[in-house]
């Protein structure tokens, strides 16, 4: 069984201070820091919750690489089609996830920390377009549209908040636009995220058990994604 100590407080650290001084020629000289305080325990983070999760979720996918195909996001930022052109992320992003498709384009978890703490999120933050059609149709579907009103409920009483990338200002296309679902019809992306997580924890070994717990609660979602009929 992997374990894993905790994230340094350098960790919190590292992430107050490039937040500040997002430049390459400060990131150089702290390369290897970064590589210490926060890459190698992410990657023994990865292992340790990728191991619970696998209790819950068989299917679930992970792995420990750098090169930003593997469950650990890359720091760098992609500036090419947008206004900001600082280079490096101010925050370190995990993905466990399942399904053949890309890591991003199916039903995962999501781990974020920055300066202030860190959430675990699960779900689908942004519909592909194939997958925005199937999940219209699934909502509409009256058993299985119901059953995620039902999975939410339980979510939000659990503690989570549900959230996405957004919504439509009105009902899709082909649907009643006094749809019983019609708020989730509307829906862009669909996750429940946890409360926040505080920096205590975070540099601790508790950090994985606080995180399954809120991963539990976020089986059902998570299953009703993975069983959407998706569009062949």
């Amino acid at each position: 069984m992997s374990t894993f100590p905790g994230f340094p407080q350098d960790a919190i650290t590292f992430f107050e201070e490039i937040a500040l001084l997002n430049d390459k020629a400060w990131f150089d000289e702290n390369k290897a820091r970064f590589q210490e305080v926060v890459q190698q325990p992410a990657q023994a983070f990865v292992a340790a919750l990728g191991e619970r999760l696998a209790t819950l979720i068989p299917g679930i996918q992970y792995n420990t690489t750098l090169n930003g195909s593997g469950s650990i996001m890359r720091i760098y930022r992609d500036t090419r089609f947008s206004k900001d052109k600082t280079p490096y992320k101010t925050n370190l992003g995990i993905v466990w996830w399942e399904g053949p498709g890309k890591k991003m384009e199916e039903p995962s978890y999501y781990f974020h920390l920055d300066r202030e703490g860190a959430w675990l999120a699960n779900g689908m933050y942004s519909f592909p377009k194939d997958t925005l059609v199937a999940y219209r149709k699934t909502v509409a579907h009256n058993k299985r549209g119901v059953a995620l009103v039902e999975v939410l409920a339980r979510a939000q009483q659990a503690g989570l908040t549900i959230s996405g990338s957004g919504e439509y200002t009105r009902v899709p296309t082909g649907y009643d636009k006094e749809h019983p679902r019609g708020d989730l019809l509307k829906k862009k992306g669909l996750v429940t995220i946890s409360p926040g997580i505080g920096i205590d924890v975070i540099t601790s070994p508790a950090l994985v058990d606080h995180c399954f717990e809120y991963a539990k609660a976020m089986v059902p979602l998570h299953q009703w994604l993975v069983a959407m009929p998706r569009e062949q």
